[in-house]
């Protein structure tokens, strides 16, 4: 009698046993799962987070009509300032590489006159002249485009090593450098804090980056992908034939 009873508590000690381990069992199931769920939403959000933050960076690399306009008039600010050079050189009658004066006005022609300024003439001041604001400016930077074009043939018709040799022709072509120089200083200057922060309040938002697009696609059919990168480069390869593209030496020593 003992000895069954002793046998029974055995037979329910070792069911206990394995209940307590099908239980644990059971729990430890339950935790991989819960933990391989929390992994995949956790890297699925994770995976949502990149792909916005690489959103984010697409949108971030859109460029606006304003600002895509004022870059570009960093270009012509560099140039303007390799002019200046020519400019002083000839003053001091200092010989200087003739080709970068041409190589600058033909940077000028295709990349100012014949796109940048294109861009103004036929999205900027149509708009300007329907809405009726700013008109008057809008007529004096038609005009001094226009003039600008007849200076930027007169010079590349002079910039010649001949003109530089000649007496008589070189402050033909210093003198039109320097007309070039003063206008433009202005004009952009006029453009940057006046015509195209107005622009932005006369369009849609719509409108707006609509013609960002419309600006990017004229820039890569003229002059491929990352036009105005090569533009900057060109204006980089003169400025160090001239010596004067390391920027500390334009430091004030006082």
């Amino acid at each position: 009698m003992k000895a069954a009873s002793i046998e029974a508590a055995g037979d329910r000690s070792l069911n206990a046993a394995r209940l307590l381990n099908d239980h644990m069992d059971e729990r430890l199931v339950r935790t991989r799962r819960v933990f391989l769920k929390s992994g995949i939403l956790i890297g699925g959000a994770a995976l949502v987070g990149m792909h916005g933050m690489r959103g984010a960076e697409k949108e971030e690399e859109q460029v606006s009509p304003s600002e895509d306009l004022m870059r570009e008039h960093g270009v012509l600010k560099r140039v303007l300032l390799i002019y200046d050079e020519a400019i002083r050189r000839m003053t001091a009658n200092q010989e200087f590489p003739v080709e970068t004066v041409v190589d600058s006005a033909k940077i000028i022609r295709s990349f100012i006159e014949d796109y940048h300024e294109k861009l103004e003439e036929n999205f900027l001041f149509p708009r300007f002249e329907k809405a009726g604001q700013l008109t008057d400016l809008v007529k004096t930077l038609r005009d001094q485009h226009e003039a600008g074009r007849g200076v930027t043939d007169l010079t590349l018709n002079l910039a010649t090593q001949k003109t530089l040799k000649n007496a008589a022709e070189r402050p033909r072509l210093g003198n039109a450098l320097r007309q070039f120089v003063r206008m433009y200083n202005p004009h952009e200057a006029r453009e940057d804090t006046v015509l195209f922060p107005a622009f932005r309040k006369i369009v849609s938002a719509n409108e707006y980056a609509s013609l960002g697009e419309d600006f990017e696609k004229k820039e890569h059919e003229l002059f491929g992908e990352e036009g105005f990168e090569k533009m900057v480069d060109k204006v980089t390869s003169i400025e160090k034939k001239l010596g004067i593209y390391e920027l500390a030496q334009f430091t004030p020593k006082i």
